[in-house]
């Protein structure tokens, strides 16, 4: 229960790391907030895991790289809950695409998703943290900043961005109390990797990070939720600015 009684959006958390994020808080006693764009019906199915075990949380949908949307969804909250005391900034797009192919675009539509998001929703939560000096921000990016994946050129620009954003929100920050950090995860198995590449590159990437990592396994959402628990609970309180990498020991730094 270390974040009992906290209060905690968590972007695009229907499914995959998110969701897990999302489950985690809420059996650390947090009030948590599930947001997402499409499929309310993954999204109602992790308030209705969170509420049968004995959490609090709602869904609302919202697409947290257009402005309105994040206030309406940060207004309902502060209306229900009477606060804010942590964002994570994890809604993501994700797409592959050989890097002279993408499209200005394909390049605008992720870069708002993955950069713009993150900045629209720090914003709107920022006046309840400063208001009770106090507050936890998040901001999840990728273990490519490290290795430059090749064929995610838009992706791992807008993750490089994340970790540049997380340093200097930081800066801006640290006098009203809150805290700014980000993490990496690796190579996370989701179901959504599931949707988009074949059993047979799922295999192949297995074999690879086997070698690759330090832990020779595919790193999996439990593996992450920790290091999420830690960055948004009191025993962070005297960290900010940093990036914690979470990837099995595939980029040692």
């Amino acid at each position: 229960m270390r974040l009992a009684e906290r209060v905690a959006i968590i972007t695009g958390s229907s499914r995959s790391i998110g969701a897990a994020v999302a489950k985690r808080y809420a059996r650390e006693g947090a009030k948590v907030v599930i947001n997402y764009r499409t499929h309310p019906e993954l999204a109602e199915q992790v308030k209705e895991n969170i509420v049968a075990a004995g959490g609090e949380a709602f869904a609302i949908q919202a697409d947290v790289s257009r402005e309105e949307d994040v206030h309406r969804m940060v207004e309902e909250t502060v209306r229900r809950y009477g606060k804010i005391d942590i964002l994570v900034n994890n809604a993501a797009m994700d797409p592959r695409k050989i890097w002279h192919e993408i499209t200005t675009e394909e390049w605008d539509a992720l870069m708002g998703v993955n950069v713009r998001s993150q900045f629209l929703c720090a914003k709107a939560v920022f006046p309840y943290m400063k208001a009770q000096s106090y507050g936890k921000i998040i901001n999840v990016s990728s273990v490519t900043f490290f290795t430059g994946q090749k064929q995610f050129l838009h992706y791992v620009t807008s993750k490089g961005a994340i970790i540049g954003f997380t340093r200097a929100l930081a800066r801006e920050v640290g006098e009203d109390s809150i805290t700014v950090n980000c993490i990496t995860p690796g190579a996370v198995l989701t179901e959504t990797e599931y949707e988009k590449v074949s059993l047979e590159t799922i295999e192949e990437s297995a074999v690879f990070l086997a070698k690759a990592q330090c832990f020779s396994r595919r790193e999996v959402a439990a593996d992450v939720e920790g290091a999420f628990v830690f960055l948004a609970s009191s025993d962070s309180d005297f960290i900010t600015g940093q990036t914690l990498n979470v990837d099995g020991g595939w980029m040692l730094h």
